[in-house]
């Protein structure tokens, strides 16, 4: 057996390829006016955010970069399943027994993952903790449960055993054993609280990625048309697929190629299906733009669940919303590609939605 991880740190071998250094002359600025570019990265929620700004400043905007960094290790803190003490773990080792009281922030995610839970039919789901678990991809190497073992561990998986209360900010398990991963949504709303705190600042030109997950471009570098991002080639990480424009506008991906590992020359990737309790197949990747990281994270790994038909009927109820699947093919190496978007689909008249392919 042998189980692959593709690097999250080193950016050719990410999901998508972040083309961070935009041509930035204009003949509209001066060389006095030229804004400072400023960009860093830091380690948290195992991955590294990076964020790129412009402004006037370079000690201002390091400044508000670390405020970035140290709501994101904030977030981590109180979000972390692997973290036994993070209000999160709280939640999972007591929630089966009695209510538990929620800080507001996050209880308000807990209501959108349910929501979503609902929309989705499922497929979206932040109770697949146990079959992370139980493939291996929890602190482990990756192995095949038997079907006795899959059956066992969906009994306790399931958003309808969350029951939230929103009187008194509670959450409760209805069954002993549920346990809550928000691995699928928590980076892109940590790049939500990231873009909230670099506006408050007066900041009005950043990039902010955490690692293969979510992307959120906030105005566009000076002098260009928007962010350039490369979404990678499914099978060769160093060759493009399609690149995207975007301004005032995030970008999520889940892929089977991020996270796997092969027995007897089959791969198993780590996106669960809440229903088979098996990873998903025959998609190799989805690609979600909406207009906040929170709306593309979890969404990216629940159309993944749902597949090109599962989303065309999803996305007939879900305004502003675009997808794009890249799925096998009978030829070795190649793909296909296919683009969905929402019935009513309007992008905000400040933001700048253009793929290239």
């Amino acid at each position: 057996m042998t189980y692959l991880r593709n690097s999250l740190f080193t950016i050719n071998h990410s999901l998508f390829t972040i083309l961070l250094l935009v041509t930035c002359h204009s003949p509209l600025v001066t060389a006095s006016e030229t804004p400072v570019r400023y960009e860093a990265s830091h380690e948290s929620m195992g991955t590294i955010f990076t964020v790129a700004v412009y402004g006037r400043d370079r000690t201002f905007l390091s400044e508000v970069v670390e405020q970035v960094f140290e709501e994101v290790d904030r977030l981590d803190e109180q979000m972390s399943n692997y973290k036994p003490e993070s209000e999160l773990s709280v939640i999972n080792r007591e929630a089966a027994s009695h209510p538990v009281i929620v800080e507001p922030g996050l209880f308000h995610l807990l209501e959108i993952c349910v929501q979503r839970s609902e929309q989705t039919g499922g497929a979206f789901d932040i109770t697949v903790g146990p079959l992370m678990k139980s493939w291996g991809f929890f602190r482990g190497r990756g192995r095949l449960p038997t079907p006795a073992e899959i059956n066992q561990v969906l009994k306790r998986v399931g958003y309808r055993h969350l029951k939230l209360d929103p009187e008194r900010r509670t959450i409760q398990f209805d069954e002993s054993g549920v346990e809550i991963d928000l691995g699928g949504i928590a980076k892109g709303y940590a790049v939500d609280r990231a873009v909230d705190i670099l506006r408050s600042n007066g900041i009005t030109s950043a990039l902010v990625s955490s690692g293969t997950s979510s992307i959120y471009a906030l105005g566009s570098p000076p002098g260009a048309h928007g962010w350039k991002i490369t979404l990678r080639d499914p099978y060769d990480a160093h060759k493009p697929a399609d690149v995207i424009h975007l301004q005032n506008y995030s970008l999520s991906t889940s892929g089977s190629y991020e996270r796997f590992f092969e027995i007897e020359g089959k791969n198993y990737c780590h996106i669960m299906n809440p229903h088979t309790g098996w990873p998903v197949q025959g998609v190799l990747s989805a690609a979600v733009l909406a207009a906040t990281g929170t709306d593309t994270d979890g969404r990216s790994a629940g159309c993944f669940v749902m597949g090109v038909d599962g989303t065309r009927k999803y996305l007939a109820a879900q305004p502003n919303l675009e997808v794009i699947f890249y799925l096998p093919t009978d030829k070795r190496s190649k793909y296909k590609r296919v683009l969905l978007r929402s019935n009513s689909y309007t992008i905000p008249s400040d933001s700048i939605v253009e793929i290239e392919h």
